[in-house]
C-alpha cells in the first residue's frame, strides 16, 4: 500500500462513526444523497437488504438501535467516503465528505499516472 493511501486510510479511521447512537435514518439518507449513491448500491455496500435500508431511513430522526445495522451503515459510509459530524455547539448532526477537494485531486492524479497496475492492498 502506498504512503498516501496509508495516510488517507488512517484519516478515515479517525473520522469513523463509532457508536450506534451516532446514526439516524435522516443521516443515512443525507449521506447517500451527498455522494449521490442509490439505495441499492448503498445497501449492497452495507450488506443489508434494500428493504432494511428503506426501513432504517424511514425511521427519520430515531437512532439506529441495532448494533449490527449501525456497523453495516458505518461500512457503507466508509466505502463511499461519508463522515458523520456529531452535534456540537447547539448545532445538529450532519454528514460531510471524508476527503477534501485537494485530497481527491491528489488521488485522481496518483490513480491516473500510468505504470503497471497492481492491487491497492497487500495481503
Amino acid at each position: 500500500m502506498t504512503g498516501i493511501r496509508q495516510i488517507l486510510r488512517l484519516r478515515a479511521m479517525e473520522a469513523r462513526v463509532t457508536s450506534r447512537m451516532d446514526t439516524t435514518g435522516r443521516l443515512i439518507a443525507a449521506g447517500r444523497a451527498l455522494v449521490e449513491v442509490g439505495r441499492e448500491d448503498f445497501a449492497k455496500a452495507a450488506g443489508l437488504s434494500v428493504d432494511a435500508l428503506a426501513l432504517l431511513e424511514a425511521g427519520g430522526s430515531a437512532w439506529v438501535q441495532s448494533q449490527s445495522d449501525a456497523e453495516a451503515i458505518i461500512r457503507a459510509f466508509d466505502t463511499f467516503g461519508v463522515v458523520v459530524v456529531d452535534e456540537d455547539g447547539g448545532l445538529g448532526a450532519g454528514v460531510r465528505l471524508k476527503f477534501t477537494r485537494q485530497d481527491v485531486k491528489q488521488l485522481v492524479r496518483l490513480e491516473t499516472e500510468g505504470g503497471i497496475t497492481r492491487p491497492d492492498d497487500s495481503p
